[in-house]
């Protein structure tokens, strides 16, 4: 039962019926019982729109007349754009505020404003998404004014004012910028109409698409504007309160799946991976339908002999939710996968032998491959218009969640494919899936050729006549179908990887994008004829800032791209960042930042952007700005390891370790073949592992001036948190070094932190074994206690700890031992410091005897002519030999060999005499005088022996 206000009822109705015209092809209906006068002419304008018929819906008596006042003697100014715009959006304003005394007569002249906006966002759609553009050509103003090419330029620039250049050529941009102002207008008045929000959100997010890089004002504005929409249309609770028995059976959840895949592609479109998925799971759900990736044997080439496995979409449809939103009813452009292939798509016989839809078999029983052909053809089985939106949108969610790579595309292969086993097709669905396609199959050399025939098709379908503009509509929101320049822009690039390079420049040529047809003449070693091209278009329209910073690029010159700055009011972030560019490459840094800051505040989605300014404050010595410049780039793009690494460096810098140490992993994610990053990897590891280790002997100091019973607990907690995170920190240094070690092909030998991580692991097996804290009234296992001066602590715990913190040690050595070996082994860069810690190494896992070797081998490589002559060589040498000796004293001590003792004497002997009198007398050094207490020790055990 309706429990809403007859009048409130019509005027949702009317909402009702434009939120049809993007859901499906609506029909003309026969009005209901008209309350008002405003309602037949409302009746009037939304038969225009469902019809397709914009440009009747815009200049019918109901809207110039009614709402704009264009038929009487009070004309606006027509001499300049923004004059004209203002005062018409004013009038559309002054027609709403009128009927303020009457809220049901102001809904319905806010409904009538609505209208018209729609109609010409509509409008815009047609021109420039989905087509028909021949014989459906509109004209250049929204309400048939006649007004100059300014007014273009005008609307260009109020386009572009968001932040970014146009992505390419686009028409009938006064059509979008007027309804903008509409909608924001009637926003203003706070008039009670649930889906304008709905509107402005697509208003904006198709402002975002035609523009060539993401605009940071857009994208706030569109997360309030759709977040309203979701507030009041988010669930099908909400639809169905709101529009009570205008609803057809399952419209309420069409859209609201419609909505949350228009909000997952808005956050496709800022690459916010985690929002994305979580509206198109929510449009799934709204759909009624659940997708997983199967496999299954069947044939993918015509002249495959044996089954191989295929990835297979599994689509399974609730029963309460497929009829959602039916393919059927008259008027709709459907396309049979089989039938209609000719008409739409290339034949796949006739390019290729790899079949569109694999063939898959029944079942895995011994079927033959006629059978296979003709009997295990892989359909799907019949999706709704918003189950088959919701599958290609999960071909968005994987491109951009996913390494983009040759994998990638056959992850998407599955739900490509089931789309296009589909005999029921909207024709923007079907567009989306032909490009995807063709995206897929253009990166293989065995489709390449049917890729570039199924966009030349698809280029010409969009231009075609049929089918009509109502039916292109249906969910042209809803999947993020390109934008035709877009799309032209892709057949572009297409035949330039086919070497159509002539093609391609009367592609780029008709969609004035001026880089791409530079590229292409520069192939064609014609560069002059670009440059001649684009002073012939300045000539056209002087105040074009693309032009200019076009120019710019292809002659290096910086007036011109102040003179794209002077002709778009200093607003072109384009012409401030090639100065920035050209700023940093002379060396002015400074000036560098500034125009590099001032280009972030028109457009502050630019990760690359905030990648340079971080690199020009560096080079200004501005730490602070570095440091939240690269902070904002991989916040934008997650993915940039560069980024990563100059943040870790900076926090080297300001000695934030921890920090450092985070970016770092962050960054060696993207780049593991650079050695340098491991380098600095390791050593910032190795950093936080001493000041976990501080930490530590800190936490031991003060914990006897706690009571027993407040500080046992949490301080046996700490202590092996902080014991596991150090072993942690130090597996980390040593894959560090054994990284760069394979990168560099054992060439690149860090001394210093080898010898930092091997004094770590010295410090884990120093820990001696004391006993534990025993209270009276406590158990002694598993307890810690304070010894003598309560500085002294040691673990009395059972068995299995032992045994675990003994297995993290053992990992510790073998790990470094394989890395000291692997550096010994290959030879190159092994000298004395890497055999003392080689020597140590085998020290710690007790084998005297290859420490003895080791240590040989160092004093060897430390023994030379300049060993005599230079006193610092010299402390080297003997500490180097007071080891050997010490160790060869130690094998006698557990063995009783002389053989090692005697070796020992003679040693000493010998480097007692050369020290004493060879070149340099080295007697008064305390190496030397630590050297002969060592040779009288050794004296004194051959004597007694």
């Amino acid at each position: 039962m309706c429990t809403i206000e007859p009048e409130l009822v019509a005027i949702r109705g009317y909402e009702l019926r434009l939120i049809r015209c993007t859901l499906s092809p609506s029909q003309p209906l026969n009005p209901r019982r008209e309350h008002e006068p405003l309602d037949g002419r409302i009746n009037d304008l939304l038969n225009s729109i469902e019809s397709g018929n914009y440009v009747q819906a815009l200049t019918s008596e109901h809207s110039s007349a009614l709402v704009f006042q264009l038929a009487g003697h009070d004309s606006p100014p027509l001499d300049a754009a923004d004059r004209l715009y203002s005062e018409l959006v004013d009038r559309a304003e002054s027609f709403v505020r009128d009927a303020a005394s009457d809220a049901a007569e102001q809904r319905r002249r806010a409904v009538v404003v609505l209208c018209v906006a729609v109609a010409a966002f509509l409008g815009f759609t047609q021109s420039n998404f989905t087509g028909p553009l021949k014989g459906a050509e509109l004209p250049g103003c929204p309400l048939c004014l006649d007004g100059s090419d300014e007014w273009d330029n005008w609307a260009r620039n109020q386009v572009m004012s968001a932040g970014s250049d146009l992505l390419g050529k686009f028409s009938n941009l006064q059509y979008v910028v007027f309804a903008k102002m509409l909608l924001m207008r009637m926003k203003d008045l706070s008039v009670e109409i649930g889906s304008l929000s709905w509107w402005l959100a697509r208003v904006l997010l198709l402002q975002q698409r035609v523009l060539d890089e993401r605009s940071s004002s857009l994208c706030d504005l569109l997360h309030v504007y759709m977040g309203e929409a979701l507030q009041q249309f988010g669930t099908s609770e909400l639809v169905r309160s709101y529009w009570e028995d205008d609803l057809r059976d399952g419209e309420s959840l069409a859209i609201v799946s419609m909505l949350h895949l228009e909000a997952g592609i808005m956050e496709y479109a800022y690459g916010r991976v985690d929002s994305c998925r979580m509206h198109f799971e929510s449009a799934e759900m709204a759909a009624g339908l659940q997708l997983s990736v199967t496999g299954a044997l069947g044939f993918r080439t015509v002249h495959q002999a044996e089954p191989k496995a295929q990835m297979v979409l599994v689509t399974n449809t609730s029963s309460s939710n497929v009829d959602n939103c039916p393919l059927t009813g008259a008027g709709i452009q459907t396309c049979d996968s089989k039938s209609g292939e000719d008409n739409w798509n290339l034949h796949q016989r006739e390019t290729s032998d790899i079949l569109r839809i694999p063939k898959l078999l029944e079942n895995d029983d011994s079927k033959t491959r006629s059978q296979g052909m003709e009997n295990g053809a892989h359909v799907s089985p019949s999706l709704t218009a918003s189950q088959q939106a919701v599958i290609l949108a999960y071909c968005l969610l994987i491109e951009k969640s996913s390494r983009h790579d040759e994998l990638q595309r056959w992850d998407m292969a599955p739900y490509i494919e089931a789309i296009d086993s589909q005999h029921m097709l909207y024709f923007t669905i079907r567009c989306l899936c032909d490009v995807l396609r063709i995206r897929w199959e253009s990166s293989r050399s065995r489709t390449k050729e049917r890729a570039l025939l199924m966009m030349d098709n698809l280029v010409k379908h969009i231009y075609e006549s049929s089918p009509a503009i109502a039916e292109r509509i249906a969910f042209s929101y809803a999947v993020f179908m390109p934008s035709i320049p877009a799309l032209r822009k892709e057949y572009g690039l297409l035949l330039v990887r086919c070497g159509l390079i002539g093609e391609a420049v009367k592609e780029f040529e008709d969609l004035e994008l001026w880089d791409n047809l530079i590229y292409c003449y520069s192939l064609l070693e014609k560069k002059a004829t670009a440059v001649e091209l684009i002073r012939k278009r300045l000539s056209e329209r002087p105040n074009d800032p693309r032009l200019w910073c076009s120019l710019g690029d292809t002659t290096a010159n910086d007036a011109c791209y102040e003179k794209a700055l002077e002709v778009s009011n200093n607003r072109s972030a384009r012409a401030k960042c090639s100065l920035a560019r050209s700023a940093y490459n002379r060396g002015d840094y400074e000036t560098s930042k500034i125009l590099w800051e001032s280009a972030m505040s028109l457009n502050s989605l630019y990760p690359d952007g905030w990648f340079a300014l971080g690199a020009a404050a560096l080079k200004a010595r501005d730490i602070e700005k570095a440091l939240d410049a690269f902070t904002r780039a991989v916040q934008l793009d997650p993915e940039n390891g560069e980024a990563w690494n100059n943040i870790a460096c900076l926090h080297m810098i300001k000695k934030k370790s921890k920090e450092s140490f985070i970016a770092f992993k962050e960054a060696l994610k993207f780049k593991r073949n650079s050695w340098q990053l491991w380098e600095n990897y390791s050593h910032v590891a190795v950093d936080i592992g001493n000041i976990s280790q501080s930490f530590y002997v800190a936490l031991l100091k003060i914990t006897p001036m706690l009571s027993f019973q407040t500080s046992h607990l949490k301080f046996l907690f700490l202590k092996k948190y902080y014991k596991y995170l150090v072993s942690v920190l130090i597996f980390s240094a040593l894959e560090g070094v054994q990284m760069i070690l394979d990168i560099t092909n054992n060439k690149r030998v860090d001394m210093e932190l080898l010898e930092r991580i091997t004094r770590e692991v010295e410090k884990r097996l120093s820990t001696s074994n004391v006993p534990s804290l025993i209270t009276d009234n406590e158990p002694k296992t598993d307890k810690f206690c304070i010894v003598g001066s309560g500085l002294e602590y040691q673990e009395q715990v059972s068995g299995g700890s032992v045994a675990a913190r003994s297995r993290e040690t053992e990992q510790l050595l073998f790990l470094l031992g394989k890395v000291l070996q692997q550096i010994v082994k290959n030879g190159s860069g092994c000298g004395p410091d890497i055999w003392g810690l080689y020597a140590k190494w085998h020290r710690m896992n007790d084998d005297l005897m290859m420490c003895s070797e080791a240590l040989l081998k160092q004093v060897r490589s430390l023994q030379g002519s300049d060993t005599w002559k230079d006193r610092d060589r010299f402390k080297k040498f003997a500490k180097a030999t007071l080891e050997l000796c010490q160790v060869y004293v130690e094998i006698f001590s557990s063995t009783g060999s002389i053989k090692q003792l005697s070796t020992a004497e003679m040693h000493l002997k010998n480097v007692i005499r050369q020290a004493r009198y060879l070149i340099v007398n080295f007697s008064d050094t305390e190496e030397f005088r630590d050297l002969q207490a060592c040779y009288d020790e050794v004296k004194v055990k051959l004597q007694s022996n």
